[in-house]
């Protein structure tokens, strides 16, 4: 379906469209970039060449390749100028009504047999498809930001994708040096989802009481080897961004317990405070600002370690229970999604099973609380005494 001569389409210029954009043309694709904003348009060709200057400059491409990829990038105000890209890849705001409007624009512009991807965090691909009429072209092709930096994609095939679409997808990526998984059209699909532990639980450990921003990262970069800690990291990727997309998670999922937004984070994000680049969110990034020190209690930080990873393994064995994929690629997911430092259900393996349920029971038993039941699986896994790697 593709290859080297296939033209791709970017709708959005923004960090991601541009980086995904990036990522085609340094492969050898044309590839065309369509923003309405002229001024987004003309920030990212400005963007892309500054990137190209670093990476001549920092050695790891030769100018020539620089002036090659350079070459193959279009930038378009116009969204009829991709009318013959092969596939498209749409990365807008994460609004439903506004990518359906988009995607059935999209198909009365391209040919019969182009593929419509959406790079979507986190919405129901079923429902962007459902806006065409062949829904069996449209997929989610979900990259991670900065998306030249990050190894992961995950493709998403709606019920009405085609094989033949989705195995096409994930070849193309592969061959643009990129590790894809295969996931389930289920809110947050393997990353998004799992990872809502890691965010959830630390924040509700801190409304609790029981340990501050910097103690609570102290114990996860100490005791589970993360290389940022939860507030770190929600500062990093911005608390807008995390709020929405926990916030959608949990709408989609029904008003799943598990997945319930806190309000420390929407107070957050209703102040503007959305971490790194607006200068302040769980810490305050301005200039000779002295972080918080941490509370380097061996004890608490063992027992903030326990409740945390119990609560990100058990989403984990939950998700291949209810087959959002496989268990190798639920765990090369986080592993290269997130950079965490183990595949979850090989952490579940090595921990043992039984601890892990034994610290589900317990905060069941003593919050009597829905988000801390354990998943069927797990509890098949300690009774029949089975590891999921053999």
């Amino acid at each position: 379906m593709f290859n080297k001569e296939s033209v791709i389409g970017i709708v959005g210029s923004g960090a991601m469209g541009s980086g995904i954009a990036q990522v085609a043309a340094t492969a050898g694709h044309r590839v065309h970039v369509f923003d309405t904003n002229a001024n987004a348009l003309a920030a990212a060709e400005k963007g892309v060449k500054a990137t190209m200057a670093k990476l001549v400059e920092k050695q790891k491409i030769s100018a020539a390749e620089s002036e090659r990829i350079l070459s193959l990038f279009h930038f378009e105000s116009k969204l009829d100028e991709l009318k013959d890209c092969q596939l498209v890849i749409e990365a807008i705001v994460e609004n439903l009504g506004i990518k359906k409007k988009l995607f059935a624009e999209l198909e009365g512009i391209v040919k019969s047999d182009a593929v419509l991807a959406s790079n979507t965090s986190s919405l129901s691909i079923a429902s962007i498809a459902a806006a065409c009429k062949n829904a069996s072209r449209v997929v989610g092709i979900h990259f991670f930001n900065p998306a030249p930096l990050m190894p992961l994609v995950e493709i998403i095939p709606a019920i009405t994708t085609s094989a033949s679409t989705a195995s096409a997808c994930k070849a193309l990526i592969d061959s643009w040096g990129k590790i894809s998984v295969m996931a389930k059209d289920t809110p947050g699909f393997i990353v998004n989802r799992v990872a809502r532990s890691y965010y959830g639980e630390s924040i509700r450990i801190y409304e609790e009481g029981i340990a501050s921003f910097a103690t609570i990262d102290w114990a996860l970069k100490t005791f589970g080897g993360f290389r940022m800690g939860p507030f770190e990291l929600m500062d990093f990727i911005g608390n807008d961004i995390n709020f929405k997309v926990t916030e959608s998670v949990w709408e989609q999922f029904f008003y799943e317990p598990r997945f319930k937004p806190s309000l420390t984070q929407k107070r957050l994000y209703e102040a503007g405070l959305f971490g790194r680049k607006s200068g302040k969110g769980y810490y305050n990034y301005a200039e000779g600002n002295v972080l918080q020190e941490p509370v380097k209690d061996e004890e608490l930080g063992h027992r903030i370690f326990s409740r945390v990873i119990a609560m990100l393994m058990n989403e984990a064995v939950d998700s291949l229970y209810l087959q959002v994929a496989t268990k190798e690629d639920i765990d090369l997911a986080m592993t290269k999604g997130v950079n965490y430092p183990k595949g979850l259900l090989k952490w579940v393996d090595e921990l043992g099973a039984e601890q892990v349920l034994e610290t589900l029971n317990k905060l069941y038993t003593d919050y009597q609380e829905e988000r801390y039941r354990p998943t069927l699986l797990l509890k098949t896994m300690v009774k029949s005494k089975k590891k999921f790697y053999e």
